[in-house]
């Protein structure tokens, strides 16, 4: 098979494309013919060494990718036969191995896909969706919500979006340059702002007319996340899931000490990791089976940047660089 390798960390022209030896599914496993991978910026830190939520580096030559779909193959041995020629979609959790045309998972991670839901599609919502379900748990949006997203032509900013209009509520999208936040304006936001323009606040208070913000779903932090913070009324809640303004590993999220934030009167909160489990009930399997079933029912529509696998380096580029919409997928 073709697959992404990576020899020695660095920069994305360290992702070489080359033939490797074809995985055999081991007892419970199956193989996939992988019809698409998902690429997480993630994997753009963890391509230069970086560890992030892992214990130590990965071990090289690797392939990279953690998100996967597409048709089962074969089968390890005790694996259910039924899983054998169906499509699928399955999150690798920490074992990689996504950016290749034939993957080596669990069975138990497998979820089946109906006919109508393509595999790009489903690898944007078996990762970017059920991240963005799991941080929707800490709100509640109604007609009364006013919900500001930065990072809003991304992959889950997009689903944020579209969420908060179908709760009913006032969204105000917030994106870099005039394209994405076309991009935006067309995913459903009463507003879509250029957060690069110094004088957006002062848009988003003119188009709010005297209302405030109830929610700030921050992604990026920095200059950016503490001007759409001072936009929250009184009551007001900061859900904190990324800080991509200042650095994805080594930076440091948007936090304010207690007195800042009784003085506002508004709450602030990280949403990530465990706590985000633990509102979930413990199984990651639940988000990821509501989030394929939004997108199945057409309820959350992801939006998906494809590029050849064989270009995995540009895509990483273009994560690195802000360069990308939606999810980025590599297609074998």
């Amino acid at each position: 098979m073709h697959a992404i390798r990576l020899h020695a960390f660095g920069p994305a022209e360290n992702l070489v494309y080359e033939e490797t030896p074809d995985p055999v599914p081991g007892p419970g496993q199956v193989r996939i013919k992988v019809a698409a991978a998902g690429v997480h910026l993630l994997d753009t830190a963890l391509r230069e060494g970086r560890t992030g939520p892992f214990p130590a580096p990965v071990e090289l030559p690797t392939v990279p990718g953690r998100e996967v779909a597409g048709t089962v193959d074969a089968l390890g041995e005790g694996t259910d036969p039924g899983w054998l020629g169906r499509r699928v979609v399955a999150h690798l959790g920490m074992a990689p191995g996504g950016y290749a045309e034939l993957a080596v998972t669990d069975a138990t991670r497998l979820h089946a896909l109906p006919d109508h839901l393509g595999e790009a599609e489903a690898v944007a919502m078996i990762g970017t969706g059920r991240t963005t379900l799991g941080i929707l748990q800490f709100t509640e949006l109604g007609p009364d919500s006013v919900a500001i997203v930065p990072a809003a032509a991304g992959g889950i900013g997009t689903l944020l979006v579209q969420y908060a209009k179908n709760a009913g509520a006032t969204v105000i999208g917030l994106a870099g340059g005039p394209a994405k936040t076309a991009r935006v304006e067309e995913n459903g936001a009463d507003l879509a702002v250029d957060y690069t323009r110094p004088d957006w606040p002062r848009q988003v208070r003119a188009h709010l007319d005297g209302r405030t913000a109830t929610v700030v779903f921050d992604s990026v932090g920095g200059d950016t996340g503490r001007a759409a913070v001072d936009l929250l009324g009184k009551g007001g809640q900061h859900l904190v899931f990324g800080w991509s303004s200042s650095g994805l590993l080594d930076g440091e999220p948007l936090t304010f000490t207690p007195e800042e934030l009784a003085e506002r009167g508004i709450t602030s909160e990280s949403v990530l990791g465990p706590v985000m489990l633990q509102k979930a009930g413990g199984d990651v399997r639940t988000l990821e089976l509501a989030a394929l079933d939004a997108a199945t029912t057409g309820t959350l529509r992801p939006a998906v940047q494809r590029f050849p696998l064989a270009d995995a380096a540009a895509a990483h580029r273009a994560l690195e660089t802000r360069g990308t919409t939606g999810k980025v997928v590599l297609i074998p």
